[in-house]
């Protein structure tokens, strides 16, 4: 069950009244690699094979995953680890992992700002308008949605749409990924990891996630709200940014890039 419904006493203008409100569900859950348990993952309770799946690839356990099955809240994944992935548990940051190196996305993705304004629309989710408590991802092919998740966990949801994708056997190198939550070094090395070029935010990235872009070869896009985003690494897959940019005479700013 993702939501459930709780009394509280809502007071608006000085004035209290009863109320019935939605509030998010939350939830543990057990994921084990090759039948040994790799981390307890607080989490909603939907999409778990996908969550099982996208998790393993998004913190660069393996590059694929051979099968998920679930039985209450455990979650077994089968898949061909890699030989210099670190299984070291460890807390904080959003991650349960120690996070692995992730390797340079190489891809001929191309987007138009238009499109990149199309899929910050399909960043909405219902569950979010109802309790106001979930962050959400969305999975984008040729200008279309493959795959969306809500969750209380802003990197459960990249874990989700990745792990659809994975069930799926998407080409993930020609998708681009849109996200409600903050951009840090965890949640840009999850694209990385995951091999999506392209990521959208509507929130801000941190320092070390937009150095996390620039060495991994990703396209970072935050603030992408309405008619506006700022790319803050590898802009040259957002067609028309770069020529517009030579045009312009403030020479004292400069892109690395440009």
């Amino acid at each position: 069950m993702l939501t459930v419904t709780y009394p509280g006493i809502r007071v608006e203008d000085g004035h209290p009244a009863k109320i019935i409100d939605t509030i998010i569900s939350e939830d543990r859950f057990r994921i084990f690699l090759n039948n040994a348990l790799l981390i307890e993952q607080v989490a909603s309770n939907n999409m778990l094979r996908e969550l099982g799946a996208g998790f393993v690839i998004c913190e660069g356990l393996a590059e694929t995953v051979e099968s998920v099955e679930t039985a209450g809240n455990d979650i077994w994944v089968e898949a061909d680890v890699r030989r210099n992935a670190d299984l070291e548990m460890r807390t904080g940051g959003g991650h349960g992992i120690k996070q692995n190196v992730p390797p340079i996305v190489t891809s001929s993705l191309m987007m138009t700002p238009d499109a990149i304004y199309a899929t910050t629309r399909e960043i909405h989710s219902d569950t979010w308008q109802q309790t106001g408590g979930v962050h959400c991802s969305v999975l984008v092919r040729d200008g279309e949605p493959i795959a969306k998740s809500c969750d209380i966990g802003r990197h459960n949801t990249v874990d989700k749409v990745v792990g659809a994708a994975e069930l799926n056997a998407v080409d993930r190198g020609v998708c681009a990924i849109g996200c409600t939550g903050r951009q840090p070094s965890g949640m840009v090395g999850k694209v990385a990891n995951a091999g999506i070029p392209i990521l959208i935010s509507r929130a801000a990235p941190t320092d070390k996630g937009i150095l996390m872009a620039e060495a991994a070869g990703i396209t970072l896009i935050n603030f992408s709200r309405g008619n506006r985003f700022t790319i803050f690494a590898h802009p040259e897959r957002i067609t028309g940014i770069l020529p517009a940019l030579h045009h312009q005479k403030n020479t004292d700013w400069r892109y690395p890039d440009a």
